[in-house]
């Protein structure tokens, strides 16, 4: 068992004590992996989490990857478990990993603002910086990876209250408006959206940018409220609250400071998921966000999950799924977001996931070695 530090260990097992792993088909990763790869070797190495897996490491797999077309899920079980070595996340407190899911919403728009349609997306604002250790200021939390650059000075950006009351009216950075400020706020969950305008033609926008601040649950805010019970919590159910208490939507959504901005992309082929954080293309059901401060993008992780049900017709959600996309809410080194599809159907999947998982992550043989 190998400690790290930051409140979890990596054990080293056999593919026998992965329970799920025989029922698995991971045939449908070997494309998304492949453009894993051309992404690496293209453009740019995923960033280094603090496991200490680099893209070179992932290398290995990605290349002998290449050469592998499976014809049966026992093929391609068995690529991986030649080339790979299963070690178990174990959170040092003893509880087990935990996940949610996202998907990617279809929403109507319009190009331009009018009586109904009044809610804006944004790109992201000229005065928006990325920060880093050398530019933070020392008063600044940590955390916050974005600030405002002003008047030659750093400070955190605008919160979401501010920028909904209008604060950033009149600087052209409008890229649609919706119907309803409920619809933006959970784009803004999600990351990405597609974009129905009402001459038919469809857009795309994905994550571009945020304003920096900590995100904040509402449903945990609802929760600890009173308003809905912990066992009933979830998209719809928020949602429904706020349909409920239109009085009160500003107060419950303000009380989640974070704001994304988004980018226009190419809607492409539209059986597609939208881009991914690794600039991939997500997979439905094969597509995990993972804490980007911990794990490295582009690595095989086997979750499993007795209780979740629903994704798979009601047998145990147990799957081979690669680290593709990150989130503000998704902490910790056995937390992950489910990507389940585009379009309302996947929304009403994704909205109930809030399950216990277990965690694996599948090294490559030479970077296994370091791990014990």
């Amino acid at each position: 068992m190998s400690e790290d530090g930051q409140g979890y260990a990596l054990q080293a097992i056999g593919f026998d004590e992965l329970d799920g792993w025989r029922d698995d088909d991971p045939s449908g990763l070997f494309e998304v992996m492949e453009a894993c790869r051309r992404h690496i070797e293209d453009t740019k190495p995923y960033r280094r989490g603090s496991l200490g897996l680099t893209s070179d490491d992932l290398l290995e797999l990605l290349i002998a990857a290449r050469t592998v077309g499976p014809t049966s899920a026992a093929e391609a079980r068995g690529f991986f478990e030649s080339h790979c070595r299963p070690f178990r996340i174990r959170r040092s407190d003893g509880h087990r990993g935990f996940v949610t899911a996202f998907y990617e919403p279809e929403i109507a728009v319009s190009a331009q603002p009018d009586d109904e349609y009044r809610f804006p997306f944004y790109r992201r604002p000229d005065d928006l910086i990325d920060l880093d250790e050398q530019n933070r200021p020392a008063t600044m939390d940590p955390s916050y990876c974005f600030g405002r650059s002003r008047d030659g000075t750093i400070e955190p950006y605008l919160d979401r209250g501010t920028i909904d009351r209008g604060a950033l009216q009149g600087q052209g950075l409008e890229i649609a408006w919706a119907k309803s400020k409920v619809d933006v706020f959970f784009v803004h969950v999600q990351g990405a959206a597609r974009l129905r305008y009402s001459d038919g033609r469809m857009g795309r926008i994905t994550y571009a940018a945020k304003a920096g601040h900590p995100f904040s649950a509402i449903g945990k805010l609802l929760i600890d409220r009173g308003e809905i019970d912990r066992a009933d919590i979830s998209m719809q159910s928020i949602r429904h609250w706020l349909a409920m208490h239109p009085d009160r939507i500003d107060e419950i959504l303000w009380h989640n400071r974070s704001y994304i901005f988004f980018r226009e992309v190419s809607l492409g082929d539209e059986g597609a998921g939208p881009i991914a954080a690794a600039k991939v293309p997500l997979v439905a059901g094969r597509s995990l966000a993972v804490d980007r401060i911990i794990h490295t993008f582009g690595f095989p992780f086997f979750i499993r999950s007795q209780n979740l049900l629903h994704l798979d017709g009601g047998k145990p959600f147990q799957r081979l799924m690669l680290a593709l996309d990150t989130g503000s809410a998704i902490v910790g080194p056995a937390r992950g977001d489910i990507f389940t599809g585009s379009g309302d159907a996947a929304g009403e999947l994704a909205g109930t996931v809030r399950h216990d998982a277990d965690f694996a992550i599948l090294i490559p043989n030479k970077a296994a070695a370091r791990f014990g």
